[in-house]
């Protein structure tokens, strides 16, 4: 085991839901507990997750993943592991709205004789809003705050972290039942007469944003939203953007360029949604996150 006095002050712990690339992990040794997948019939086929669901549309095959949260016993290995390096942890997860990962690490902590150096976050996000308050994290602690301060700047950051996003059909999204069946049929309907509805992710639940109108594709409908929200607030500072998307780099890149165009933007990565979220989302989602400083 390490010597108690070379190690560092705090580690980071996240489940996968952050879409992180993987050179930002690497580089600021964040440790990803994995959430657990049944593709049930796509799982002789070939390909990421996106590929299959393709493929399975294609041959007529269910479509539809099964997710699982990480077990307590998932968190508990990752926590032992990281506090041979760390005097304390933080460990980030998807909103608790929305799956029960935030639990699973809460009773992982209860089973250490440190569960006192353990802190538990929930993000109240997912996907590109939860890597922004991941990459919060990795921030603060390099300001080489206290670790009571850095969770108070974080409960902060989590207010000022906004994420809205545009499914390309929302039935993997009905499935899996993260949206109410009403709100898909809602959707399905809007689409079909040109709309781009947006969704949201308010107080850790999907929510419908606006739905929105003259726009040519889901870049331009992000956009449009994310000018609209901005505007309200008159925001002056920086404000650091991620975007996500589910096997949609078209899409994606022009919303990149569109948000470039905007002062005081940074874009900190831009990735496709792993395997759990995009099981869920279905291909061609597109997602745009920002965290107002």
């Amino acid at each position: 085991m390490q010597n108690e006095n070379l190690k560092s002050k705090i580690g980071i712990v996240a489940d996968e839901g952050g879409d992180l690339p993987k050179e930002l992990i690497e580089e600021h040794k964040i440790s990803i507990v994995p959430f657990k997948v049944d593709l049930g019939e796509m799982k002789d086929l070939a390909g990421n997750i996106y590929q299959r669901i393709r493929e399975a549309e294609k041959r007529g095959l269910k479509s539809f993943v099964k997710t699982s949260q990480p077990s307590p016993g998932d968190f508990l290995k990752a926590f032992k592991e990281k506090l041979k390096e760390f005097e304390e942890i933080i460990c980030v997860t998807v909103t608790s709205k929305h799956s029960g990962t935030f639990n699973s690490a809460l009773q992982a902590k209860e089973f250490l004789p440190e569960k006192e150096k353990i802190h538990v976050l929930d993000s109240m996000s997912v996907s590109g809003g939860e890597g922004l308050i991941i990459l919060k994290v990795v921030s603060l602690i390099k300001s080489g705050l206290k670790i009571s301060e850095v969770l108070e700047k974080l409960k902060e950051s989590i207010l000022k972290t906004n994420l809205v996003f545009v499914l390309e059909n929302p039935k993997w999204a009905v499935a899996s039942g993260r949206i109410p069946k009403v709100l898909g049929a809602l959707l399905e309907r809007m689409q079909r007469l040109g709309f781009y509805p947006v969704l949201t992710i308010k107080k850790g639940k999907i929510k419908l944003s606006s739905i929105r109108k003259g726009v040519r594709d889901l870049s331009d409908a992000l956009f449009e939203e994310f000018k609209s929200k901005i505007s309200k607030e008159k925001v002056k500072s920086e404000i650091k953007i991620t975007i996500t998307h589910a096997d949609n780099e078209k899409e994606a890149k022009k919303l990149e360029e569109l948000i470039l165009k905007v002062k005081n933007c940074k874009i900190e990565f831009k990735n496709i949604i792993g395997n759990i979220l995009g099981g869920l989302s279905g291909p061609g989602a597109l997602v745009l996150a920002w965290q107002i400083e």
